[in-house]
């Protein structure tokens, strides 16, 4: 091994451990951002030590790197591009458009070397050929699906569940043909045309799968899909035997599908159960709240009212903050609380909004204190002694439906808004969310309805506190 060879190794192994370390500095809101800074200058070491070894092997025409230089100047371009100018609320369709980029580049490797073994007559010993084929397979499946899981946040496909005649038999097919393709191609046999055969399956088979899963479940797709990203990525490290790949891999793989258990038991629903399919609709039309029910409006001075007087209030956001973009309002209006003594938390439901951490990334952006985020389990005890909830977009999340049998959300944790002493709900109309379901909440006697965009909303409630209490 040459000298060069070693340096290289220690890069990787430092490159690994910087990945190590970011992840593990990324389970606190207070530490994430150090954590990704960590992770990426993990990512630039192992890049540059790649492109090191490149030009050392001098393996790579002047074609291929001008290839390579045009492609990593469009890549970073168009990275630094959407991350400068995305929306808040787009963020959940970027992140899915990502793992769909992660997940085909990765495969990709896997046919780059299937290809190259098949052109030179040879075989694939079976350490590549079972990489090879769990790579395309799973890069195949995590590009089609993502790209459709982003349709449907984006709105340009349909986010109620997509099922057609025979759906089921279609997906049980494409399985098969995966088994069948894969099971040839892990003997070692270099045909590209049962390759072609495989990737096409699994591209439709990633189509068919995410179709039938509707918006309610969207958080934990995304989370899925994400897995499959690390577990294709480490595949590609064991084909092409780069071993940052395989650990970078891992960890994405391995934190990925922890995620995704943690949002599924958020929900009260089974991974398998998910993607089944067919549960939850987008924001539907106006809905009534049961038989009898009476709904309490209230003006921009009532709620400023209450907030005003209370001790201690608890802000519960939903996908209706992010939806207006009303993230730096609702941190005005809590700070001109504060001023008056009164004591601000937020809850944070781990499935409120559309990704895993979406109401943290929202509320981060407007520099809400790390402190004032209570997750799931605290912010229940926060609420049971509040004086006033403020929920600002949330609703299956906090529907007490929850804890009745024989409806969508049942067995669902909630945050107990009805446990404070008054509710204050600011929404738009009263149209249901992703469960399709009326949401109780609505009717209790110490709920009060404020119907506005939580932009418009909270910039009222904030001047009615201020004309009223100065």
């Amino acid at each position: 091994m040459s000298t060069l060879d070693t340096v290289i190794r220690l890069v990787y192994l430092a490159a690994a451990v910087c990945f190590v370390i970011g992840l593990h500095l990324m389970n606190s809101p207070r530490t994430a951002r150090r954590g990704n800074t960590v992770s990426a200058a993990g990512m630039v070491a192992a890049a540059l030590a790649t492109l090191v070894l490149l030009v050392d092997s001098g393996a790579v025409s002047a074609t291929g790197w001008l290839v390579l230089l045009c492609g990593a100047a469009v890549g970073a371009g168009a990275g630094w591009y959407f991350a400068r100018t995305v929306a808040m609320t787009a963020m959940p369709q970027l992140v899915s458009l990502f793992n769909a980029v992660g997940g085909g580049a990765a495969g990709l490797i896997a046919v780059h070397d299937f290809t190259r073994v098949a052109a030179g007559g040879g075989a694939l010993p079976a350490r590549v050929a079972v990489p090879t084929v769990l790579d395309i397979v799973i890069g195949a499946v995590t590009l089609a699906g993502s790209v459709v899981a982003s349709g449907k946040l984006q709105g340009v496909v349909a986010s109620r569940p997509l099922v057609f005649p025979g759906a089921r038999a279609v997906n049980a097919t494409l399985a098969l043909v995966m088994i069948a393709a894969g099971g040839y191609l892990a003997t070692g046999a270099a045909n590209v045309t049962v390759l072609v055969v495989l990737a096409v399956a699994a591209t439709a088979f990633g189509v068919t799968m995410v179709l039938p899963i509707g918006g309610a479940d969207m958080p934990v797709v995304i989370s899925l899909l994400n897995a499959f990203t690390g577990t294709a990525v480490a595949m590609a490290g064991f084909v092409i035997g780069n071993t940052v790949l395989i650990i970078a891999g891992a960890l994405v793989g391995a934190s990925g599908g922890i995620l995704t258990k943690l949002m599924a038991d958020a929900m009260n629903r089974s991974i398998a159960n998910i993607i089944v399919g067919g549960f939850g609709t987008s924001d539907g039309p106006a809905a009534d709240t049961g038989p009898g029910a009476q709904v309490r409006a209230v003006s921009a001075d009532d709620a400023a009212i209450q907030l005003a007087y209370a001790s201690k209030v608890v802000i519960v956001p939903g996908y209706g903050l992010a939806a207006a973009q009303a993230q730096h309002e609702v941190r005005e209006l809590a700070d001109l609380l504060q001023t008056r003594g009164i004591e601000v938390s937020y809850a944070i439901h781990p499935v409120a909004g559309r990704m895993p951490g979406h109401m943290n990334v929202l509320l981060a952006e407007a520099n809400v204190p790390y402190s004032q985020l209570k997750e799931m389990d605290d912010a229940n005890r926060e609420l049971a002694r509040a004086d006033v909830a403020l929920v600002i977009g949330a609703n299956d999340v906090v529907n007490p439906a929850a804890r009745r049998p024989g409806n969508p959300v049942s067995g669902m944790p909630i945050l107990d808004v009805d446990h404070a002493r008054s509710v204050i709900v600011i929404k738009r109309s009263m149209g249901h969310g992703y469960a399709g379901i009326d949401n109780e909440l609505y009717s209790d006697p110490r709920t009060g309805m404020y119907f506005a965009d939580a932009k418009k909303g909270l910039a009222e409630l904030a001047a009615a506190v201020k004309m009223l209490v100065g």
